[in-house]
């Protein structure tokens, strides 16, 4: 197998084998915590941008479908792994994960010591880094990772999102049909901003009672209001929510005149279009194990996480209440505003991967929706 190496901006040079496809790329090197769920993990949009370390020593295990993917297709810059599953073996498996990622151009790197490189980014922060398995000079590639671009001020949002309005119908998966559709009586007309949502999200909406229109991220709030809904969803996506401006703008044009749910980094931008700050955290939250408290009720919940930004609750005293925090670090995990109909949450309640704890934030929505009905 080829070599591959992977070069932090901070100097470190890890050597390992070429995983996936050949070549070389860029991104921010992250970890996931998640034992399982890399497929799941790669077509997320909300990992454009970013080389993926996943901290469980081995993947690839139950191979690839065609079910579980997030979106189009995968949108992680590169992936890192300890040891790659060569031979899946999984009754609704169709591919191997290598297969997969060298299919789609996702170049990565295997056999290294990922718990190393964890870390380090647990230590030093999240950094650029560049897998090559195209260039063996380790001063060279340590140059290109310290000349790359960080994502503070990048709009990623723009690579992701859906070219034209869709509607959703699929709802949530069963062992005896998989996807199926139309089963739920839709009560409540949903349009949801699509900055790289995930698609158990929409999945969720469809469960709950929702007829679902997806729109572009650029969707100006007068078309949205023009269409009447019962309801704004604002999506998961990748990135520095400051550098979405479009979004904040149009946002906060919706702000009361709908009810809003956000998730995210739709969380975020409502947040921005409140009034409120974000900021870059150090290495972020990514992983299927994050434990976050619900304040309204004083339960505790395992989370399904990845965001490298949240939200200063500072920034909103007096116009919005924390719901939910962080039992880790006391980071904001999800607010409500003090008098209007809407809330948000920076984790997912989705999953996919991780726990099913916080699906009752989908009817949470719903009731908001109910409510505003009259």
């Amino acid at each position: 197998m080829r070599k591959a190496i992977l070069a932090l901006a901070d100097g470190t040079v890890f050597e390992g084998s070429a995983f996936g496809a050949y070549g070389e790329t860029t991104g921010e090197v992250v970890f996931n915590t998640s034992m399982m769920g890399y497929q799941e993990v790669i077509t997320d949009p909300s990992y454009n941008g970013q080389l993926v370390c996943m901290t469980y020593s081995q993947q690839g295990n139950y191979g690839i479908n065609e079910e579980d993917i997030e979106s189009a297709g995968p949108w992680v810059e590169g992936f890192i792994v300890k040891e790659a599953c060569m031979y899946p073996s999984n009754w609704r498996s169709t591919d191997s994960l290598m297969g997969y990622l060298a299919r789609h151009g996702i170049v990565g790197i295997s056999g290294i010591d990922t718990r190393a490189l964890t870390r380090i980014i647990r230590d030093k922060g999240a950094m650029q880094a560049v897998i090559s398995s195209t260039e063996s000079d380790y001063r060279k590639l340590v140059e290109k990772a310290r000349a790359s671009k960080g994502l503070v001020g990048v709009d990623l949002v723009k690579d992701v999102t859906c070219k034209r309005p869709y509607r959703w119908e699929e709802e949530l998966w069963r062992i005896d049909r998989g996807y199926p559709r139309g089963t739920t009586q839709k009560r409540f007309k949903v349009v949801a901003y699509d900055f790289g949502i995930k698609r158990n999200i929409l999945r969720n909406l469809v469960e709950a009672g929702c007829d679902v229109a997806v729109v572009p991220a650029s969707t100006p709030a007068e078309s949205v209001l023009e269409s009447n809904p019962d309801g704004i969803f604002l999506s998961n996506g990748p990135g520095d929510p400051d550098a979405v401006t479009y979004a904040k703008e149009n946002v906060a044009k919706l702000i009361g005149k709908k009810p809003i749910f956000g998730i995210c980094l739709g969380h975020q931008i409502l947040s921005l279009a409140l009034g409120g700050k974000t900021f870059k955290m150090k290495f972020g939250h990514r992983g299927g194990n994050q434990p976050v408290q619900d304040l309204t009720t004083g339960k505790v919940e395992i989370t399904s996480q990845n965001h490298g930004f949240a939200v200063d609750i500072e920034s909103l005293i007096g116009v919005a209440d924390i719901t939910h925090i962080n039992l880790n670090d006391r980071t904001v995990e999800g607010l409500t505003h003090k008098e209007l109909p809407l809330f948000s949450v920076q984790y997912h309640p989705e999953a996919s991967p991780g726990p099913h704890d916080s699906q009752y934030l989908f009817k949470r929505f719903v009731d908001m929706m109910e409510a505003a009905k009259g």
